[in-house]
């Protein structure tokens, strides 16, 4: 049993809703554990300035923060150094599953903030971001689902929090994957593991994912009933 009482194999409870902010094209909040993050999405519209605009395809834009009160020592607000690499990672995440070449000389703006956070933040960002853009309408391959997997005192588990990552020796895998391509879209890692122990955690990151992946169609057929594809 690890630090928290769950199993090497199980993850903390999630919680996921889309349609939260009404100004927004598309949104979501997806919780997992105590890390929390909450996705708008803007777009399509014209690419601003002009100069940006692509005549064959649109642009993702992705921009990552956390709230100063997210965490217990007080952030500075704004975006940091590892806000704009979050937020990088998060488009190469999700692009590979949308269909930009429908939407030429438009920007499609996909904003994150985290408001509570207890490790995996972008592996929330990006399953959070993903059930945004499909709330907004925007035309997808599949969703793109996202969890850590790692060692963790010689043991691989899933989904750490933040206390099994400030383990001594921890090693800590995000894995983001879109399911029905069978397509992982990020793969990281901080720390040192064997080419073994590196292929037992992806294979369970994405038996992960996948119930991640139920929980997003779930919420989106909850929201939109037939509209939303049978992806099974």
């Amino acid at each position: 049993m690890r630090l928290d009482g769950r199993k090497n194999n199980e993850m903390r409870k999630i919680e996921a809703k889309v349609g939260i902010i009404e100004k927004a094209d598309g949104s979501a909040y997806f919780r997992i554990g105590n890390t929390i993050a909450l996705a708008a999405v803007y777009g399509p519209r014209e690419a601003l300035p002009r100069h940006l605009q692509n005549p064959e395809m649109g642009i993702l834009r992705t921009y990552y923060d956390m709230y100063s009160f997210s965490v217990p020592e007080r952030k500075r607000p704004g975006p940091d150094r590892r806000a704009i690499e979050i937020g990088l990672v998060m488009k190469n995440a999700l692009k590979p599953v949308i269909l930009l070449e429908e939407y030429p000389k438009t920007s499609i703006d996909v904003y994150v903030n985290i408001i509570q956070a207890d490790a995996g933040t972008r592996c929330a960002a990006v399953s959070a971001a993903s059930i945004a853009l499909a709330d907004a309408g925007i035309a997808m391959k599949d969703l793109v689902s996202a969890v850590a997997a790692g060692r963790i005192n010689g043991e691989i588990v899933l989904d750490l929090n933040k206390e099994e990552e400030d383990t001594k020796d921890a090693t800590d895998i995000p894995i983001a994957y879109a399911p029905r391509l069978d397509k992982i879209t990020l793969l990281q890692l901080d720390g040192t593991i064997s080419k073994e122990e590196l292929k037992k955690a992806i294979e369970l990151g994405k038996e992960g994912n996948r119930e991640i992946y139920k929980i997003q169609k779930k919420t989106l057929k909850e929201r939109y009933g037939d509209k939303v594809e049978n992806q099974d």
